[in-house]
């Protein structure tokens, strides 16, 4: 029970990022901008594109002063690439300078003063809701979802193994 919990629930994020993009990749136009028959706001497209680029937000906010954070449009296209890199760079950020974070207040570009663990929460309850949106769209559209929880991510590790039968 060495390992930092936090670089797993990065690894995790990032796993489950990559999931419901790759689930996604498939679908026709029809089906990533289909309108949601329920609360949640935008299309499958739209909910992926913004889960993404709140993730590059999220790392600007963690690594560069806000004079130098940029707003992101990608592609739909670009998404995957995005997803994974800049996962990538928040699992380093996990793994070298958790410490670290904890202790400096960053500022967001609106002057509000935040501490990094903050931030880190966020970028895992954001990308979690949205995951699951894009699930619950999926469903309505009656088409197959990634299990993207814990226990699957689990498994898929070999961190979480079923009894012999």
């Amino acid at each position: 029970m060495n390992d930092d919990f936090l670089v797993k629930i990065f690894e995790h994020n990032n796993w489950a990022n990559l999931q419901i993009l790759r689930a996604c990749a498939g679908l026709d136009a029809e089906q990533l901008d289909a309108r949601p028959q329920s609360a949640t706001l935008g299309s499958i497209r739209e909910t992926l594109t913004h889960l993404v680029a709140a993730q590059q937000g999220y790392l600007s906010l963690l690594t560069l002063p806000p004079e130098e954070r940029q707003e992101v449009e990608l592609t739909f296209a670009e998404l995957e690439t995005s997803a994974r890199l800049s996962g990538e760079a928040l699992l380093a950020l996990a793994r070298e300078e958790g410490g670290k974070l904890t202790q400096d207040w960053l500022r967001s570009k609106r002057g509000h003063l935040i501490e990094p663990w903050v931030v880190l929460t966020q970028i895992i309850n954001h990308a979690s809701e949205h995951r699951e949106q894009i699930n619950s769209m999926l469903s309505a559209l009656e088409l197959p979802h990634p299990d993207l929880d814990g226990w699957t991510y689990g498994e898929s590790v070999q961190a979480l193994i079923p009894p012999q039968k």
